[in-house]
């Protein structure tokens, strides 16, 4: 036995010493890619003559345009400083693009928390219906303050606002209050979803939109509180948190090996009795900047000093939310770094929530819509979605419990992007909100969100939206190393709790004799994220001129083309730049790797977890959970009644293996509102957890399924309310044909459910 965990230790350092090759090597070809182009950018140059005036005639230009800019870049610095020192004195409200008016604070509470719920107020032009869904966003609260949603037109609250929502927003304030728990913020955020359906009596219930941190709090929410949730969305939220991609190619996701290298969660309790019991979002900031050192150090300077002229205002408003930091209590920092970031707990059910009952993801009762991006190395895809392979056993749980969960990926954009591109505001965010109008009519399962882009009248750019539905197997089955990569975090979670356990009884007390509020408040205001914005503001009497100097270069500016040679050449000095800490990251991240996998993994293997891990299954044991759902279903094939028979019926008529366009969803949702007389008067939840059975049973006995419709369809008048829909449905289906698309074989099902439905097929049985 020790032999085999001595070989599997041997295996794990090969294949880690194996990656780590090919990764720098994908690095260093990356990095040649770069120079190259860079190098060919200058040498065109090369191949067009100039006399010497020229050349000193392009130097004396483009002299001129480097120092205008330079004076004009550091006086945009300047600025920031300026906003920075200005927000902090305002108290740092929240950055939001729409005005607002409070409608609970929640430090009024009896239980007070940081937390509180505006209303966003329409802009002029812009109507909004009271009895439509509201729109509820959270915010993350990850080190910087409130308004990433809605930060601008064209955002999330802006698509929401211009579709008709009425817009609420929930917002924290910089510090928070004392003695205040995830529970209590849990609380809170109850209240304020009860008292937004209080405002909107007669509307759906709320659309709940959570942001990165904002999402996990969304569906613990949801959770604690299914009953009041209407459809949720959560925007590049880590949920599994030990998920990532240890993979053949470009791994981005070096973020989730930092808790193993630094021992744990220690080091956050460590930060926060620095700072007298407060944790400093300015470390987080940090640790986001220390990601992509090339994009956050160099490239974002560099974009703002090759088009100062242009690129002002954006980088000066963007860092009126980017630089403002907020507080956490110690209490709630170490919470979620215990138990989330590190021992991966939300999905787990381990943790008790409101009223003492345990945090089941399985309890949430609306749909959920899951938006995470290939390009997101703070979210990456692995951690929004594996979640669900995690709290579900099967496709057939996910039928039985009624529950719809809707996957969309965007191809590129990064963590940011998410919520404060235009591009995906406009795109995304905007079908997202077409969608909740109808997603509580899809049936239940787990789908994957297109968003199709097409050329309508005009050449105007339109988008049209499918549902792909997949089964949970299949994907689990494409996982690569199906998931083994996580195993050595829970040696990482074992080492964070005798770390945290050894830090809190030898090195805790000490640290907080020696903190008070001045050494805290010290500490943050020379934090590097303040000091560098603060330090470089009219603060500084040596800046005096700076002002001055760029309101005469303004008026006195020669900005160059920039094709002029030496733009050119500057632009491919800043690439090499850019490529070099490109490189420098790239090779330190799979250095991170390296040392995780060849310290936790091989700890792993010679722990003899792994052989446990890699004991086959029995025969049929896999199938248990899901053919058990199977089973009661089929066992109430001939139970039921009108209800079960209209969503049998639809079911019957399912496109199977097809995309579901969204005017089929949208249809049976016009059937459901305009029908409502002769369907019956269920909950959209009541409605899922009838056609989650349906489903299964029409999915395993299809033929018995349509025999067995009669019995459900005894009562005269049932029989005759359901003639009536199906009328109603190929009538519609005739009118629209080319909106619903329903396929030969859909017509060819209606018509079988017709025959077998009528009244003297009824007679006969009777």
């Amino acid at each position: 036995m020790n032999g085999a965990k001595l070989t599997r230790a041997q295996d794990v350092s090969s294949k880690v010493a194996q990656l780590f090759q090919e990764r720098v090597k994908a690095a260093q070809e990356r990095f040649n890619e770069r120079v190259k182009k860079a190098y060919a950018n200058i040498a065109t140059l090369m191949t067009k003559p100039a006399t010497p005036l020229d050349v000193w005639t392009n130097w004396i230009q483009y002299a001129t345009d480097f120092g205008q800019r330079w004076v004009l870049f550091w006086d945009t610095l300047r600025k920031r400083g300026n906003n920075f020192i200005e927000h902090e004195r305002a108290g740092k409200p929240p950055l939001l693009h729409f005005k607002y008016e409070m409608v609970l604070d929640a430090r009024k509470f009896k239980r007070p928390v940081n937390y509180a719920l505006v209303k966003i107020l329409p802009p002029a032009g812009v109507k909004v219906y009271p009895k439509r869904r509201p729109y509820v966003i959270i915010d993350p609260r990850a080190g910087k303050g409130p308004g990433v949603g809605g930060f601008k037109d064209d955002s999330e609250v802006g698509v929401a606002l211009r579709d008709g929502l009425p817009v609420y927003f929930v917002i924290f304030y910089p510090d928070p209050e004392p003695g205040q728990t995830l529970y209590d913020i849990c609380a809170a955020e109850q209240a304020f979803v009860r008292k937004v359906r209080e405002l909107h009596p007669d509307s759906p219930k709320p659309a709940i939109v959570g942001n990165c941190q904002g999402g996990w709090s969304a569906m613990m929410l949801a959770a604690s509180d299914p009953e009041d949730m209407g459809p949720i969305v959560i925007n590049g939220a880590p949920m599994s948190y030990w998920s990532g991609a240890w993979h053949e190619g470009e791994n981005e996701n070096a973020i989730r090996y930092a808790g193993g290298l630094l021992g744990g969660s220690w080091l956050s309790s460590f930060a926060a009795d620095l700072g007298n019991g407060l944790f400093d979002g300015a470390h987080l900031g940090q640790n986001f900047e220390y990601l992509d050192p090339a994009a956050t150090g160099w490239d974002k300077y560099y974009n703002l000093f090759a088009n100062v002229d242009t690129e002002t205002e954006r980088f000066l408003q963007f860092d009126r939310w980017w630089g403002g930091f907020y507080l956490f209590s110690k209490r709630e920092l170490e919470w979620i770094v215990q138990n989330l970031f590190v021992g991966n707990k939300l999905w787990s059910g381990d943790k008790k929530g409101l009223g003492g009952a345990a945090f089941d993801l399985r309890q949430i009762k609306s749909p959920i819509i899951l938006f995470a991006s290939m390009g997101d190395n703070i979210t990456p895809p692995e951690q929004a979605f594996n979640w669900v392979a995690d709290t579900y056993s099967s496709t057939e749980e996910i039928k039985a419990r009624g529950q719809v969960i809707v996957g969309l990926l965007h191809k590129s954009i990064g963590h940011l992007g998410i919520f404060v591109s235009g591009q995906v505001a406009n795109k995304e965010h905007k079908e997202i909100v077409s969608v909740l109008k109808s997603i509580e009519a899809l049936p239940p399962g787990l789908y994957g969100m297109e968003i199709i882009e097409h050329k309508g009248a005009g050449g105007k750019v339109e988008y049209e939206v499918e549902f792909i539905e997949h089964r949970l197997e299949d994907i689990t089955k494409n996982i690569p190393l199906k998931r083994m990569d996580e195993k050595p975090f829970e040696l990482v979670a074992e080492v964070s709790n005798f770390n945290q356990l050894a830090y809190d009884l030898f090195a805790a007390p000490f640290v907080q004799c020696f903190s008070n509020p001045f050494t805290a408040e010290l500490g943050r205001w020379f934090h590097p994220q303040r000091f560098q914005r603060w330090a470089f503001s009219d603060l500084n009497p040596w800046l005096a001129w700076l002002g001055p100097a760029a309101e005469y270069i303004k008026a006195h500016r020669q900005p160059l083309d920039k094709e002029q040679p030496g733009c050119r050449i500057e632009q491919a000095m800043s690439e090499l730049v850019s490529a070099s800490m490109t490189y420098y990251r790239d090779v330190r991240d799979a250095m991170s790797e390296a040392m995780f996998f060849e310290t936790y993994g091989t700890m792993f293997a010679l722990s003899g977890r792994a052989e446990r891990e890699m004991k086959p299954v029995a025969n049929g044991d896999a199938a248990r959970p899901r053919m058990l759902e199977v089973k009661e279903a089929l066992a109430s094939i001939s139970k039921g009644g009108y209800a079960e028979a209209l969503s049998r019926a639809e079911c019957l008529l399912s496109a199977k293996g097809k995309p579901i366009p969204l005017a089929q969803v949208e249809f049976v949702e016009e059937m459901i509102e305009n029908y409502q007389e002769v369907l019956p008067g269920l909950k959209p939840y009541e409605r899922r957890l009838i056609e989650g059975k349906q489903e299964l049973i029409c999915r395993y006995a299809p033929e018995k399924a349509l025999a067995a419709l009669p019995h459900l369809l005894s009562n005269p008048a049932d029989r005759q309310r359901f003639l009536m829909v199906l009328d109603a449905v190929e009538k519609k289906v005739k009118v629209e044909s080319s909106r619903l698309r329903a396929t030969p074989e859909q017509l060819a099902m209606l018509k079988r459910i017709r025959e077998v439905v009528m009244p003297k097929r009824m007679a006969a049985i009777a």
